[in-house]
């Protein structure tokens, strides 16, 4: 299953490559040109029989998780997150660098702890990886400062029609454009694999000063809260409702006129969707938005449960309807508001 390949592959800011090797695979026989730039980006081309619009799709290849910044005399790793919550992490089973050497995220054991240090969050500061090396110059022959360090986290099918996998943020994205590129459709496709968007969308703010597409479908997995407890107000989006398109979040305000065309092709088709109740977060649309001339964007995700956590759980539905509404969108909608 390709999303299970996708998810299981490492691809931490900056080290993206595991992931883009297997996306060049999947889609070199269904695209005219591909190109790796300096940051890493991933961009492939398909000639459509129109010329006009030219519509981009993107997604980001890289993934939550760690960074080694310091190696101690005892061998073991000081380290760094990105986007991570600290209170998740002791105990974590995890992977560093190119190696792979597996390690576990540790901390002071709740047995030595003071009676202040249990009622506080434990500080990331205060965690180490244990790789299981006893000096620092036996660490030093494993790993290096800068290494990245992924989570271990095995993809499972489980209930009715969920999944459980690392980094579905957002290799859920990166499979719906490589299905999409296997699809016959009649304009020209511009695919844009990115990298660092977990950095700061730094991957997109190069890439979109010179990009040239009428419009950018930006596909991502995003936040899902539906359990009880959690106002429904702040839940975000649900789980099997469908793919969830954004109105406004940190990074982009989306315009109208592309987001009405988008739900006429949803409501016309009896694609199920909903919209996503939250202006938290950013996304590549906030480079493409405002890079070069402006290009209007579309904000589409799959709910995701627990994003930006070593373990995600996604809806297959949704991923599917995604798919579904993106390519009728570029069928039916794409060129009454993009421009001929």
């Amino acid at each position: 299953m390709l999303l299970e390949k996708l998810t299981t592959a490492c691809g931490l800011p900056g080290f993206e490559d595991e992931v883009r090797e297997i996306i060049e695979a999947e889609i070199k026989d269904h695209v005219d040109s591909t190109k790796v730039d300096r940051m890493g980006n991933l961009i492939a081309y398909k000639k459509g029989k129109k010329k006009s619009p030219h519509i981009a799709l993107s997604a980001h290849m890289d993934e939550v998780g760690l960074c080694i910044i310091g190696i101690e005399r005892d061998g073991t790793l000081k380290f760094a997150s990105w986007g991570v919550d600290a209170r998740i992490l002791p105990s974590m089973h995890v992977l560093v660098g190119k190696d792979k050497i597996p390690g576990v995220v540790g901390n002071k054991p709740i047995h030595l702890q003071r009676e202040a240090e249990r009622r506080s969050v434990y500080e990331l500061e205060a965690m180490y990886i244990d790789i299981g090396c006893e000096t620092k110059e036996e660490a030093e022959k494993l790993v290096s400062k800068g290494d990245f360090v992924a989570f271990v986290s095995e993809f499972t099918e489980f209930g009715e029609n969920l999944i459980k996998a690392k980094a579905l943020d957002d290799r859920v994205g990166c499979t719906a454009i490589i299905e999409l590129l296997k699809e016959e459709l009649p304009y020209s496709i511009t695919a844009i694999f990115c990298v660092q968007e977990e950095a700061g969308l730094r991957g997109s703010a190069m890439l979109a000063k010179r990009l040239e597409a009428d419009i950018v479908i930006n596909i991502e997995g995003t936040i899902c809260a539906d359990m009880d407890g959690i106002d429904e107000d702040k839940q975000v989006t649900n789980l099997g409702a469908g793919p969830c398109l954004s109105l406004l979040d940190r990074s982009s305000v989306y315009q109208k006129k592309y987001l009405q065309a988008i739900v006429k092709v949803a409501e016309d088709e009896g694609i199920p969707f909903q919209y996503r109740r939250s202006g938290m977060g950013g996304t590549d649309s906030g480079s493409y938005h405002t890079g070069g001339a402006g290009i209007p964007c579309i904000g589409i995700a799959v709910p995701c449960r627990y994003i930006h956590s070593p373990v995600s759980v996604m809806h297959k539905s949704d991923m599917e309807n995604l798919i579904k509404l993106v390519k009728a969108f570029i069928l039916n909608g794409a060129e009454r508001v993009a421009g001929k």
